[in-house]
C-alpha cells in the first residue's frame, strides 16, 4: 500500500464544499505530521469512476469518501465487485443532504458543529468496526436503505427537479425544503401490484401482499431520509436487514416524526409498525415502480424483481458515543 490515507471528494456535494475541503486537506495534514507522500487527494471524476476507485483501493490502507451517500455507495459497489472489502478500512467526512450513514458512524454531528479540522483530526485516529454490505440484485451495493413507495417516488422527483434545473441551488437546506415540497406534490403516491417474500431470522420463507401500501423500507442502519429512524432494532453489523411494511400515510407520518424519541417511538415501533429482522429477501414491483437506493434513485435500473442478500463485512470508521 502505498498511502496511508487516500481521500476521494465529491467537488458538487455541499454545494462545492468539497472543493473548499481540497484546499484546506495540506494545511490540515501537515499539523498532524502526515508527510506529503503518506496520503493523496483528488476530486473524483464522472467518466471512469469506478476505474479511480479500483485504483485508490489499490494503493491505500484507508479510504476516506468525502461527499454525500451516494460517493459511499459508489466506493462500497466497486469494493465488492473487486474483492478489496477485507483489505481496505473506509472512513466518511458527510456532505450531502440525508448523511444517514454519517450519522450512525457518529461523524455527521461533530463535522456540523465543530467543523472539517475537528472531524479530521478525529476520523484519522478512529477505530474501525465491521459494517454489513448487501447486494442489490448481485450489482448495487447496500449499506443504508433500500426502498420502494412513496418516498421513493419523492427522490425521483427531486433528482429529476436538480437535473433539469428546477432546483437552482446547492445547499443543503434548499435541499431539503425541496424535498418537502416534493412530499406535498406526491403525497398520494401508493406501491403497485406488490409482493414481498423474505426468509425471517429462523429460516423461514413468508409471503405478503404490499399492493396498494405507502412504502417497504429495507434497512441496514438506524438511520433513514436524513436522520429518521422507522426501524424497531436495526444492527449494522449483525447479518440481518430491518424490513419496515408502511400501509397507511399516518404510520408513515409518525415513522418518521416520533421514531427517534426513546421511550414513544420504541412502544410505536414495536407495537404498530409492521417490522421483521430477515436474511434475505425478493421484492417483484411492476415496471417503472419508483425505487432508492441509499438515497439514489434507481426506477427503471431493476427490472420488475429485486434481490437483496448478504455480501460481505468491510471495515468502517467510527467515533465512540
Amino acid at each position: 500500500m502505498a498511502y496511508k490515507f487516500y481521500f476521494l471528494i465529491n467537488p458538487i456535494s455541499g454545494g462545492g464544499q468539497g472543493k473548499i475541503i481540497k484546499e484546506f486537506l495540506p494545511e490540515i495534514m501537515e499539523s498532524m505530521d502526515f508527510s506529503a507522500d503518506e496520503w493523496k487527494v483528488e476530486f473524483t471524476r464522472y467518466e471512469g469512476m469506478r476505474e479511480q476507485i479500483l485504483e485508490a483501493l489499490s494503493s491505500t490502507e484507508t479510504l476516506i469518501a468525502v461527499g454525500g451517500d451516494g460517493t459511499v455507495s459508489a466506493v462500497l459497489s466497486t469494493m465488492l465487485a473487486s474483492g478489496f472489502s477485507n483489505k481496505v478500512k473506509i472512513g466518511l467526512i458527510p456532505l450531502g443532504t440525508g448523511n444517514d450513514l454519517a450519522r450512525v458512524l457518529n461523524l455527521y454531528k461533530p463535522f456540523a458543529d465543530q467543523g472539517l479540522l475537528f472531524l479530521v483530526r478525529r476520523l484519522l485516529r478512529a477505530s474501525a468496526e465491521p459494517f454489513d454490505i448487501w447486494k442489490v440484485n448481485g450489482t448495487y451495493a447496500l449499506a443504508n436503505y433500500f426502498s420502494g413507495g412513496i418516498d421513493a417516488r419523492i427522490a425521483h422527483d427531486f433528482n429529476q427537479d436538480r437535473a433539469t434545473g428546477v432546483i437552482s441551488s446547492n445547499s443543503v437546506i434548499a435541499n431539503k425544503l425541496h424535498y418537502v415540497r416534493r412530499f406535498f406534490a406526491d403525497r398520494n403516491y401508493r406501491l403497485g401490484a406488490c409482493t414481498l417474500c423474505y426468509v425471517d431470522k429462523f429460516g423461514k420463507t413468508h409471503t405478503s401482499d404490499l399492493t396498494g401500501h405507502r412504502t417497504v423500507i429495507v434497512g441496514n442502519i438506524p438511520s433513514f431520509a436524513s436522520g429518521a429512524n422507522p426501524f424497531y432494532k436495526s444492527d449494522m453489523a449483525d447479518g440481518f436487514l430491518e424490513v419496515v411494511d408502511v400501509p397507511s400515510m399516518p404510520l408513515f407520518l409518525l415513522a418518521i416524526a416520533i421514531g427517534n424519541l426513546p421511550l414513544v417511538g420504541f412502544l410505536f415501533k414495536k407495537h404498530f409498525l409492521k417490522s421483521v429482522k430477515v436474511h434475505s429477501l425478493s421484492l417483484t414491483v411492476p415496471q417503472g415502480e419508483f425505487l432508492q437506493l441509499d438515497g439514489e434513485d434507481l426506477s427503471g435500473k431493476l427490472g420488475d424483481t429485486v434481490t437483496i442478500e448478504f455480501a460481505a463485512q468491510v471495515q468502517m470508521l467510527k467515533l465512540g458515543d
